[in-house]
């Protein structure tokens, strides 16, 4: 599997195989997002980002896009095109002269 269509299909097969179908409305799976973000998170807790688990970053962040895709497929959205569009708006937000190796949120630049 290679594509996100291919990604969002498989996690469908193996939801709805669980017939978990009917807990993934938007809100809860908007919720589950933030929980999974936030085991995430806990990886780099109090240590250096280097020294969290490859495997474990690797299994929760999995999570997390789990729930990202199943949450935008759920609203009909196409990930490629929103991430596109996305970015073309970062893009205007963030000019490369006054953004270039800075931090600074756009309203203050």
């Amino acid at each position: 599997m290679t594509s996100i269509q291919e990604i969002t299909q498989a996690l469908i097969a193996f939801r709805d195989a669980r017939d978990w179908a009917q807990f993934h409305n938007p809100k809860d799976l908007a919720l589950a997002l933030n929980v999974e973000s936030a085991e995430l998170l806990e990886l780099f807790l109090w240590k250096d980002a280097a020294l969290a688990d490859r495997d474990k970053v690797k299994e929760e962040l999995a999570d997390v896009l789990a729930y990202a895709l199943l949450l935008a497929h759920n609203y009909g959205f196409d990930v490629a095109e929103i991430m596109e569009q996305k970015i073309k708006i970062n893009g205007e937000k963030y000019p490369i002269d006054k953004s270039r190796g800075v931090a600074t949120k756009y309203s203050a630049l």
